[in-house]
């Protein structure tokens, strides 16, 4: 997500990111290889299967004349489904390597629990990657803006495939991902996301000490963080749907990434494990109480269908 993080990593953490990367985008390849190779490359690489699927999604935000095309990498469990889908959103840095590590830690924890997960890239096809946008207010807003459009867009590609329940289709963003991801609990609609997840967001966009949330949100954040700090997202309350907040007392910003604790722009950033998989537990439980949510719904709508005959 920073240009000067990879200066501030330790060469372990560098060295395992770029192998995790070479991973995702040759592990079908590795796949086949024969048993004794294979091995190696798990023992090396963590080597996993579930290769993501590279696409590409028509934005309906483009600007000038020419068609932007996003891209993402989607994750399917094996079976026909259909299941629960998520969509991961980087922060203001992109797809960096410390960035994409962590979102690929997010994909394989909810792939492994039968979730479909779209891992989208909204900076890279508009040339806004390597930590420009982390270093300008202006093109911060303005990225919320967009990249709103763009969670909405990645919603209703999934909720095309067969294999995704449409109603069942879920956000989670780090950072100015998760100020979208604040955006879009907020919008109205009939197939709007079914829970959002907030990671090290600006509360800001929040609004009011009351808002309407037509999604139901958590929000993680740390309370050593002093580029949004968690003090901005406390007394919030919801007219709408439910609002959680989470904060952890020793996290920096990004405690999801595995970084060295290190100052950008003047602010603390660094991997915090405890809140990092906390927060993991706590988003799925989250999620999936929504979905169990449904399923109760549903059953009483069977009952009470049963009854009137």
């Amino acid at each position: 997500m920073f240009s000067a993080e990879l200066r501030g990593h330790e060469f372990e953490m560098a060295w395992t990111n770029l192998l995790r990367r070479l991973w995702t985008l040759g592990s079908q390849r590795l796949c086949r290889l024969p048993a004794p190779v294979f091995l190696v490359s798990v023992i090396v690489l963590g080597a996993r299967c579930e290769a993501a699927e590279t696409i590409s999604i028509k934005s309906t935000r483009s600007f000038g004349l020419d068609a932007t095309y996003l891209k993402a990498e989607l994750f399917k469990p094996e079976g026909k489904g259909p299941f629960p889908a998520v969509v991961l959103m980087h922060g203001c840095g992109g797809w960096q390597p410390a960035v994409l590590g962590a979102l690929h830690e997010h994909a394989w924890y909810f792939l492994d629990r039968g979730y479909v997960v779209l891992n989208l890239d909204s900076f890279g096809p508009r040339g806004n990657s390597g930590g420009t946008v982390c270093e300008s207010d202006a093109k911060l807003v303005n990225a919320l803006d967009y990249r709103t459009n763009d969670a909405f867009d990645a919603l209703h590609y999934l909720q095309t495939l067969q294999f995704v329940d449409p109603k069942s289709t879920f956000l989670m963003g780090q950072s100015n991902g998760g100020s979208v991801a604040i955006n879009a609990a907020k919008m109205a609609g009939p197939r709007g996301f079914r829970a959002v997840a907030a990671y090290y967001p600006w509360c800001g966009s929040l609004g009011a000490s009351s808002v309407k949330l037509t999604s139901p949100l958590i929000i993680f954040s740390g309370s050593r963080d002093d580029w949004v700090p968690a003090r901005q997202c406390r007394n919030r309350m919801s007219m709408g749907e439910q609002l959680k907040v989470v904060a952890y007392p020793n996290a920096p910003h990004s405690f999801d990434l595995q970084i060295k604790l290190q100052r950008y722009l003047g602010k603390l950033i660094g991997f915090d494990k405890s809140a990092t998989e906390d927060s993991r537990a706590q988003m799925l439980a989250f999620f999936n109480g929504q979905l169990e949510k449904n399923v109760q719904r549903l059953s009483k709508l069977d009952a009470a269908g049963e009854m009137s005959q």
